[in-house]
């Protein structure tokens, strides 16, 4: 203000810097989030109306599963559910659901353990043929299932496995799976090496760094491997039909196809009903572990 009057008293000329404003750019920044939000929610209710046909259809009766194309059911057909929990082949869905968590549990046990440990030997340790053994593994992941199916069947079988749930569970053990090792490794390299260095100058080993140091860091790649894991191992329809011959260890997966091919009737109402009991474990799950 000193410098204002001081111009105006000698009589030069005021000068003013041009006013500006952001409000159209504002005004169009605005418009184009909510745009895009629209368009995300469009997205999002496409993606979602699967599972909220596969909800109402489970209220459904019988003759509007296929006559009708409306989404809610004219009234709620709560026999549904009440028939699914009856399970088949006298077996309960609750016996069903126990035989589907021990094999997911398992198999996210076996998982998290050895990939963890073999990723740690291929990304911290120093040790002859790590790259080539690196590669090798990295290249079983091209191989087919199928093409191991045979031989991997013929082992279980003269170990007297086959219908069990070992042959489901006990190579995860063995880290067979190696798109999950490769996972961790790539997350174990980007850890710094000074922490293993200052537990190594404490006195700490490989496993006691390992357990210590490397393993609380990974718990993101680990928590990424335990729930494709189970996911993976809860859709799994294939490898339980191979193995698995007894209704009394058939898992969700296996009592939906038996459920249809035990009634003579098209009891599609019940078979959905079953269906939501199989999709809300993996729901559970993924939304308990999905924050890390």
């Amino acid at each position: 203000m000193g410098l204002l009057r001081q111009r105006q008293q000698r009589g030069g000329p005021m000068t003013t810097a041009p006013i500006t404003t952001d409000a159209p750019v504002a005004q169009g920044r605005s418009t184009g989030r909510i745009v895009l939000h629209v368009c995300l929610i469009a997205v999002l209710l496409v993606m979602l109306y699967p599972l909220a046909w596969l909800l109402a259809t489970s209220f459904k009766p019988a003759d509007e599963v296929i006559a009708s194309l409306k989404l809610l059911p004219s009234h709620l057909e709560w026999s549904n559910y009440s028939t699914a929990m009856e399970g088949v082949n006298e077996v309960s869905v609750g016996r069903l659901l126990w035989n589907s968590l021990l094999i997911a549990c398992g198999a996210v046990l076996g998982n998290v353990i050895s990939c963890s440990l073999a990723a740690y030997a291929f990304a911290r340790l120093r040790f002859r043929m790590r790259g080539p053994l690196f590669a090798f593994m990295i290249a079983t992941i091209m191989l087919p299932h199928h093409a191991i199916l045979i031989p991997q069947y013929i082992i279980f079988n003269q170990l007297g496995m086959v219908n069990t749930y070992w042959p489901m569970i006990l190579p995860k053990f063995l880290a067979t799976d190696a798109f999950f090792v490769f996972l961790i490794v790539q997350f174990m390299r980007n850890l710094p090496r000074e922490l293993e260095e200052a537990a190594r100058i404490d006195g700490c080993g490989p496993f006691r760094s390992f357990f210590s140091v490397i393993l609380p860091l990974t718990r993101p790649a680990l928590i990424t491997t335990a729930i494709f894991t189970f996911i993976w191992t809860w859709n799994d329809f294939f490898t339980q039909l191979i193995y698995l011959f007894e209704p009394e260890k058939f898992t969700l997966t296996l009592a939906l196809r038996s459920f249809v091919d035990a009634s003579s009737q098209s009891a599609f109402g019940p078979m959905f009903a079953m269906s939501v009991f199989a999709l809300l474990p993996i729901v559970l799950f993924f939304l308990a572990f999905q924050r890390f």
